[in-house]
């Protein structure tokens, strides 16, 4: 079996490229710049615009795992052009080329559209997925850790610093990132328990991690009590302008992600959890983000 990757370079794909290799399955991925090291993918140089680049990504593949999408960006029509525009030319491609399986990689943040940009591309992204020809999958993880991520490693430099400032009160769900992987891969053959259904997977912790918990954590990863000050929504919008100016379009924190990270509930809906006997996680948190934690400095990004 042959399956297309989008964002097959980025954090989440690399893993799940190596779950792939690891469970016998040809792979074709998607890749603006494709890599020097080739491994077993067969390359298809593009982008989510380019519709010959997803004809040949798609044409005689059996599963597709969308993964690729924008997070974070200061430019908000951006989101429009990648997370909606983009899923509705794959989809395209994938429904003329008859590919029998679609698993699309959505967010908790399109639970709640009308907070963020972000989350209202997921949102539409999702609504083109539901309507297409394909069977599908949309999984909607939480905050995602692991070796490769860039999104929170601030919080982990924050915390060997001493202090790491987190939103306002509130609790979200985390998933290591090869927990993540090996659920997506788990998706790919069609069954009555996965074809049409949202499903929002976590690490198993009921009422998942509160933020000073979370910030605890981190810094029981990395050996150090840090601080956790909470910082309201108009303090976390200046730090946002602070960061662009610091940091440009390579800024993490931005006006938009400020939106949806003060809402207080990223909790996983377990109304809508995988079933067990598909996938089950299986990295401890704890000791995912200490795995992390040596991963970054052994990389000396800590």
């Amino acid at each position: 079996m042959t399956v297309a990757v989008t964002g097959a370079t980025g954090f989440v794909g690399q893993a799940v490229l190596e779950v792939l290799a690891h469970r016998g399955y040809r792979v074709r991925a998607l890749a603006r710049k494709v890599p020097v090291q080739r491994g077993e993918v067969d390359w298809i140089g593009g982008d989510l615009s380019d519709v010959g680049a997803l004809r040949r990504l798609t044409e005689n593949t059996q599963a597709v795992i969308h993964i690729a999408g924008l997070t974070t960006s200061r430019d908000l029509e951006a989101f429009e052009a990648a997370n909606v525009t983009g899923t509705h030319k794959l989809l395209e491609a994938a429904a003329k080329a008859r590919v029998p399986r679609f698993v699309f990689t959505s967010s908790l943040a399109a639970r709640e559209p009308r907070l963020s940009a972000y989350g209202a591309s997921k949102a539409q992204a999702e609504t083109l997925v539901q309507a297409s020809p394909l069977d599908w999958t949309i999984v909607r993880p939480p905050a995602i850790f692991g070796p490769r991520d860039k999104d929170m490693l601030d919080l982990f430099r924050g915390a060997e610093w001493g202090v790491v400032p987190m939103p306002p009160t509130g609790a979200a769900s985390l998933l290591y990132v090869y927990d993540l992987a090996e659920l997506l891969v788990a998706l790919i053959p069609p069954s009555e328990t996965v074809t049409g259904k949202i499903f929002e997977p976590d690490d198993g912790r009921p009422g998942g991690w509160g933020h000073r918990e979370l910030a605890q954590a981190i810094g029981w990863a990395v050996g150090r009590e840090p601080w956790v000050p909470h910082l309201s929504r108009q303090w976390l919008k200046r730090l946002a302008k602070l960061d662009g100016m610091l940091r440009g379009d390579k800024a993490k924190l931005t006006l938009d992600r400020v939106c949806y990270m003060t809402h207080p509930d990223w909790v996983s809906d377990k109304g809508a959890a995988v079933p067990a006997d598909l996938w089950r996680p299986r990295m401890n948190t704890r000791d995912g983000l200490k795995a992390t934690a040596n991963w970054y400095r052994k990389e000396r990004w800590l």
